[in-house]
């Protein structure tokens, strides 16, 4: 087995061969819109739109729109602008919370033929340059990445990070094989806890149907 070699970077200690780019070279900003919750339904559409409280909420690390029911945007707002269209591999950014989760993040995968577009307070990226699926979706949530946004947040009740602060961060790009391997042992943990939490609402809902009888 050959002993990898490591470097000192400005985000800590990392493989030398991993690339560590800036995000303002790393990705171009996309249009978002401002919608609010009563200008999108879960009844009609033809646009589905990202609210950043779903992000923030629900919405996890890689938002996979073949299972996720994104809501659509009501057929009187109009989406003008070709370029708010979002592909697979985009990462949309919530810019706002009520506390330091602002700036988590959610990578757009198996969009299909879908339109989605990326909504209230969030920030929409495209990479400049390719990188493996679902990769970006779980760096730029990983405290690797997060706590960069840390000195840059602003806001007392409400806790905000711009599209200038975020341009000065950075991204870590591992070789294409080492991205994959991490992505599918990510992937099994999170089908793990997922199996595990199932389990528990099962035997919850058991014990409730057990204790009525008694």
């Amino acid at each position: 087995m050959v002993k990898k070699e490591y470097k000192e970077t400005e985000i800590g200690t990392l493989p030398v061969d991993w690339e560590v780019i800036d995000f303002e070279d790393c990705f171009e900003l996309l249009p978002n819109n401002t919608l609010s919750r009563a200008e999108l339904n879960y009844d009609f559409g033809e646009v589905r739109n990202v609210h950043y409280g779903d992000i923030l909420v629900e919405i996890p690390s890689i938002l996979d729109c073949s299972e996720y029911e994104l809501p659509f945007v009501n057929t009187n707002n109009i989406i003008k602008n070709p370029r708010s269209f979002l592909k697979n591999g985009d990462i949309i950014i919530a810019d706002t919370a009520e506390d330091e989760t602002v700036g988590k993040a959610t990578e757009v995968y198996k969009i299909e033929t879908k339109k989605v577009v990326s909504g209230l307070h969030t920030i929409a990226c495209r990479p400049r340059v390719e990188f493996e699926p679902k990769w970006l979706g779980y760096f730029i949530n990983h405290r690797m990445y997060h706590d960069q946004l840390l000195p840059y947040i602003t806001g007392t009740k409400v806790s905000a990070i711009s599209k200038g602060s975020i341009k000065l961060t950075k991204v870590v790009r591992p070789l294409p094989e080492e991205q994959t391997a991490i992505v599918e042992a990510v992937d099994d943990i999170n089908q793990l806890i997922n199996s595990l939490e199932r389990l528990i609402r099962k035997k919850k809902a058991i014990k409730k149907v057990l204790c009525r009888n008694c």
